[in-house]
């Protein structure tokens, strides 16, 4: 039956369902964006995974206001039966559990993680459309946890290039339920990362609004970690320019200047002496 299953997958669902293994959970716009030139092929291939047993769905409750929520996806049993088999390890040992992974249907954070997965969908989305541009590398928050947690906790990891620019970065994706000091405390953690790692690595906190975000950089601005730690903020209502390029775009301030905004890759100009240094990321090697 696994065998069957396995044929009929393209080399693009098996994509898909180890990013969703690692990113707990994406929505239909998402994948769409990440590996569709339409919605409805991604609704289709979506439904038909579905009924194959490889993905669930469900749809979040919302407001009447605020209308249908879209179809949220997470593995299912056959897709952990897959990538374990691509593993080499059997289904018990790929910590597969049916409860585990729907658990994020009720979870208090679902609003964070598929927020925080929004930004690597658009990277990625982004990427697929400019062959001079790649996600080379994410990390989800259980990784990043797993690898720093004891000092810093980002909410993902990331390696971005696009043309001659590269950047790695840490996202804080900020929903809007924490206090400022709160958030901006979070510099902290960062700071002895970067003492104990001797690596700078930029910190990008992705915020709601305009107003919340001029709000945080006053409390960035003055907090001690952003002397040992870049960091820029952004968000998704403001773009300079005429183009919309998610965020790859325009639309990142670095709290050392007032504007104007840049490119996700172009802060690397912005901070020219981390291109010099060694990376966090550990080479395939070391990974071994």
């Amino acid at each position: 039956m696994l065998g069957e299953l396995a044929v009929r997958l393209t080399q693009r669902d098996r994509t898909l369902i180890r990013l969703l293994h690692d990113f707990r959970v994406l929505t239909s716009p998402q994948v769409s964006e990440m590996f569709f030139d339409t919605d409805d092929a991604a609704r289709r291939r979506l439904l038909a995974l579905t009924r194959m047993g490889i993905l669930e769905r469900f749809r979040p409750n919302l407001p009447p206001s605020m209308g249908t929520a879209p179809y949220h996806y997470v593995i299912g049993e056959t897709a952990a039966a897959v990538l374990a088999s691509e593993d080499g390890v059997e289904l018990s040992d790929f910590g597969y559990r049916r409860d585990r992974v729907l658990s994020i249907v009720y979870s208090q954070r679902l609003a964070h993680t598929v927020g925080t997965n929004g930004i690597a969908a658009g990277l990625h989305g982004f990427a697929r459309r400019h062959p001079n541009a790649k996600l080379t590398t994410w990390w989800a928050e259980r990784r990043c946890a797993a690898e720093w947690g004891s000092i810093a906790r980002p909410d993902a990891y990331g390696r971005w290039i696009e043309g001659l620019h590269n950047i790695e970065f840490f996202l804080e994706y900020d929903t809007g339920t924490e206090p400022l000091d709160r958030v901006a405390h979070k510099l902290d953690g960062y700071a002895k990362l970067t003492e104990s790692s001797r690596i700078v690595t930029p910190v990008l906190f992705w915020v709601q609004g305009e107003r919340r975000e001029a709000n945080l950089r006053k409390k960035l601005k003055h907090h001690p970690g952003n002397m040992f730690v870049p960091v820029a903020t952004g968000h998704a209502a403001t773009v300079d320019g005429s183009v919309d390029d998610g965020p790859a775009g325009a639309r990142w301030l670095p709290t050392d200047v007032d504007g104007p905004r840049c490119r996700l890759a172009e802060l690397a100009e912005r901070w020219p002496g981390l291109g010099a240094q060694a990376s966090l990321e550990p080479s395939e090697e070391a990974a071994e």
